[in-house]
């Protein structure tokens, strides 16, 4: 059983109100752009992922947090496979991968919401495509040959989804 990785960075958020970092909330185009990923990325998730075999992550940040419930929502996620890790509010690939490798072997596919600039750095490292940025909402999509979630080094990258290309 092949493991497949969807990376997303959560979406725009504001700087209007003077809050910690963790808990800065989204902005309304937040909002559309996870529309717009989620009118592509449905379609791909509906035709090639077992959702029965599918673990959703995210980071505690407000905005990580609260873009990933949009995804859930819109995609039927169970509350059972949906969690929030502390460890996922870091801007380090290493650590990320860390996270990733630490999956269930039971899960094919990992869903997980992050940050910047870990998880532009984790996108170039893991898949077979270079981006200088992943955007806001940004979504990829990494396959792995491996069987085994803490084995998994480098695989192809199969969708990218950026909001500006889809609008």
């Amino acid at each position: 059983m092949m493991k497949r990785l969807v990376i997303v960075r959560h979406g725009k958020s504001s700087w209007k109100h003077n809050l910690p970092d963790d808990e800065r909330p989204l902005k309304k185009r937040a909002f559309k752009d996870a529309k717009v990923v989620l009118g592509v990325f449905e379609t791909f998730f509906r035709q090639n992922i077992n959702e029965d075999a599918t673990l959703f992550w995210s980071s505690h940040a407000v905005r990580a947090k609260k873009t990933a419930k949009i995804f859930k929502k819109k995609l039927g996620i169970k509350d059972e496979d949906f969690q929030i890790k502390k460890s996922l509010y870091t801007f380090s690939s290493g650590e990320l991968k860390k996270i990733i490798r630490s999956a269930p072997n039971s899960i094919e596919t990992l869903v997980v919401f992050s940050h910047n600039p870990g998880i532009t750095s984790l996108v170039n490292h893991m898949g077979d495509r270079k981006f200088d940025n992943i955007p806001t909402t940004g979504l990829c999509v990494i396959e792995f040959e491996d069987h085994s979630w803490d084995s998994i080094s480098s695989g192809k990258t199969l969708l990218t989804l950026f909001p500006k290309n889809l609008r």
